[in-house]
């Protein structure tokens, strides 16, 4: 008998290792707990180039809903956010301004600006000043009321301002959405009501004819 089990225990031995691994009795569809897990253990998000931009912009949350995120979400729909670009209309930059407007900033060199991220970002908010100043009496009255089944946000009265001008969002709000303005890519005052609102840009004050 001694002679069989010393023979045998050996042999079951290595059978039960086989069977089980290295870790003992723990089988393979034990689950691993999030907090031991690695970014091996973690799905990869692959996103196919195929997706268009506008669906990434529109699913993902940037930097929250101050100004900061209000400011990189529009510059992101103008330009991807690429401080560098011409549109082929010869609109300028991450936030896609206008010469007119920029000498209306104080702003004649276009070159310059277009290769200087810091006037760009300076610009934007003397823009949103100006306007917050131009459309005042309308985001008083306006804010709050549904039109078209949109809220009205003073962060989507200013970014539709910057899209087709103060004078277009006036026509928007006063028609109750009747008179809805589109640029030549399709974006409409509308549009930009609905996907800009909700932000709050508070901390930038309003100031009339603000200049560079």
């Amino acid at each position: 008998m001694k002679k069989w089990i010393s023979t045998l225990l050996p042999i079951t031995t290595i059978f039960v290792l086989t069977s089980f691994g290295p870790m003992g009795f723990l089988s393979n569809n034990v689950e691993v707990p999030e907090i031991l897990k690695t970014d091996l253990d973690r799905p990869t998000l692959v996103v196919s180039e195929e997706v268009a931009l506008e669906e990434i912009s529109d699913n993902l949350v940037f930097l929250g809903e101050e100004f900061i995120g209000f400011k990189e979400e529009l510059g992101f729909k103008e330009s991807q956010g690429r401080y560098d670009t011409i549109n082929k209309l010869g609109y300028l930059g991450k936030y896609q301004f206008g010469k007119s407007t920029l000498k209306m900033l104080g702003i004649s060199d276009a070159d310059n600006f277009l290769q200087s991220p810091e006037q760009q970002e300076k610009a934007f908010k003397l823009n949103v000043a100006r306007n917050k100043w131009i459309l005042r009496r309308y985001i008083k009255i306006f804010s709050g009321k549904i039109i078209n089944g949109t809220e009205i946000t003073e962060s989507g009265i200013i970014a539709s301002a910057h899209l087709a001008g103060a004078g277009n969002v006036k026509k928007y709000l006063r028609s109750y959405g009747r008179e809805d303005t589109s640029d030549v890519f399709g974006s409409s005052v509308g549009y930009y009501m609905k996907k800009f609102g909700g932000f709050d840009i508070s901390s930038v004050a309003q100031k009339h004819n603000p200049k560079f």
